[in-house]
């Protein structure tokens, strides 16, 4: 298929508008004019596959008189601009201009529309609905502009002071001056191209949002319309659709009131909140956490009376208390640390091997590379330290053999992924598979990935389903400590030290480790 020029537009009465457009036409003609596919295929897609911006909205930049967003002209910019062999931050930079213009005007004229309107108040049109529409995209346009100028305070202070001018919108420019807003993508966007504060509930939250839109979609409501049915504040719709916020309990309620959903739907919409509810809740109990609290302290938090092999992994919950294994408990004695490099696990394991030593129980510990852990091999009831990158299965044997019921034996592995294929792979299968019957424990720290990932006796600590995961890494992670929950705390930022403990129980709790 030829080449063809795109039809541009009729802005004759937005002149700022009509200078940015046609200068976009212009830049596609100097790239040699690519389809709106080629144009796609160039800006690409995102990490989960989905094009960051598709052909229609191609065409939709060139083509519609709206005010494109920001983040997607930039885009379709700076592909062409690469296209065409143009340095693209300034051909970026210049259109970021034409649009600030644009942008200025837009709001201008539609002050000025709403100065003009001479409607009385109670008379009835048959405009309302798109009356709706054109409000919502102008409260979407302020925002995303907003969010554009930020860090131009000039350029942002002047442009509010326009949009104050409508006392309508007074609140709104009084509220982005204080605080950034993301952008209004929901407006008609179905795209990846604006990027919002990850929530540490991201996958929950989507699940209930994709419920709520599904129904909201088949009513064909607007933000205004929902404020209408529900009593719920259009401001607040759009807050929680654009800060990745969980909506009020209350609200969801008001929304399955209004449009008449099914009881399965109803108990279906209340079920996906609860589980975002307490996805950020346990955020929230990780964020208190102490940032600092040591041994001693911690050993005074402990139960009264605990199991033998009892090990403290960390410090949580309301009221702050010592949390950890039973090792002579479940079908498999093992407990996981894992996390990536960084992380404090070694730390962690050093606190366990610590907690045991104090409650008598013999170790042997295992540190193939540098650990704190090694620091502990003149403790008493230590029975050896072993430093080389394999274990040869007789010395492994040597040690268990002494293991009995009144008299255990706990190995302490820091960096178990060294020691995935090493001589003693069998004995520590075996140990894994039938240990509380022999008197003896495993606990493992190492990287989460090499953890995942082996075919090695490394997968037999799966089985135990209880660790501590210290700043997750893959959707996988969870499994290595027997909880799904796991999986919406990828990606959160953590504190080293910090981590979620799971002891069986489906219960993931986040607890500070003591030093």
């Amino acid at each position: 298929m030829s080449a063809q020029l795109w039809t541009r537009p009729d802005l004759s009465h937005q002149p700022c508008l009509e200078k940015l457009n046609g200068d976009l036409h212009d830049l596609r003609l100097d790239a040699g004019l690519p389809s709106a596919r080629g144009i796609r295929d160039r800006i690409g897609k995102d990490t989960q596959g989905f094009w960051i911006v598709n052909h229609q909205a191609v065409l939709d930049v060139f083509q519609k008189t709206d005010l494109p967003p920001l983040g997607r002209l930039d885009l379709i910019v700076r592909a062409l601009a690469e296209i065409a062999r143009h340095d693209d931050d300034t051909v970026a930079d210049r259109f970021k201009e034409l649009w600030k213009l644009a942008v200025s005007e837009t709001v201008a004229q539609a002050h000025a529309s709403l100065q003009d309107d001479n409607t009385e108040p109670g008379e009835e049109t048959d405009n309302d609905t798109q009356g709706d529409a054109a409000l919502e995209s102008l409260k979407s346009l302020i925002i995303n502009a907003a969010q554009s100028l930020w860090d131009d305070k000039d350029a942002l202070r002047v442009f509010l002071g326009v949009v104050r001018r409508s006392e309508g919108f007074a609140r709104m420019a009084d509220a982005l001056e204080e605080h950034r807003p993301a952008n209004a993508t929901f407006y008609g966007v179905q795209s990846h191209e604006f990027e919002v504060a990850r929530s540490p509930a991201r996958r929950e939250l989507i699940a209930v949002q994709r419920c709520l839109e599904e129904h909201r979609l088949k009513h064909h409501w607007s933000f205004t319309e929902l404020e209408h049915q529900t009593g719920i504040s259009a401001d607040r719709w759009i807050r929680w659709y654009t800060h990745d916020e969980l909506p009020d309990r209350e609200a969801l309620i008001a929304f399955s009131n209004a449009a008449h959903l099914q009881l399965e739907d109803h108990t279906l919409l209340l079920g996906l909140w609860s589980t975002a509810r307490e996805a950020l809740e346990r955020q929230l109990r990780f964020d208190s956490l102490p940032s600092d609290i040591g041994f001693d302290e911690a050993w005074a938090m402990r139960p009264s009376a605990v199991p033998r092999l009892w090990a403290l992994a960390g410090v949580g919950g309301d009221p702050l208390s010592a949390h950890g294994p039973d090792l002579a408990a479940g079908s498999t004695p093992a407990f996981t640390i894992a996390g990536p490099a960084g992380s404090g696990r070694s730390t962690a394991l050093t606190t366990v091997a610590r907690s045991l030593l104090a409650g008598g129980t013999r170790l042997l510990l295992v540190a193939p590379r540098p650990s704190p852990l090694r620091e502990l091999a003149e403790r008493p009831s230590v029975l050896g330290c072993l430093v080389q990158d394999d274990i040869e299965r007789q010395e492994l044997e040597e040690v268990l053999d002494t293991a009995t019921r009144d008299d255990p034996v706990v190995v302490v592995m820091d960096d178990a992924e060294v020691l995935a294929d090493c001589g003693a792979s069998r004995v520590l299968r075996r140990l894994l598979q039938n240990g509380s019957s022999e008197a003896a424990a495993l606990v493992a720290a190492g990287d989460e990935r090499e953890i995942d990932h082996s075919m090695k006796w490394l997968s037999e600590l799966t089985k135990a389903r209880r660790g501590l995961l210290l700043a997750p890494q893959a959707n996988t992670s969870g499994k290595l400590i027997g909880s799904a929950s796991a999986t919406s705390l990828v990606g959160v930022s953590s504190t080293p030290g910090r981590g979620w403990l799971h002891l069986g129980d489906g219960d993931l709790m986040a607890v500070a480790v003591p030093r």
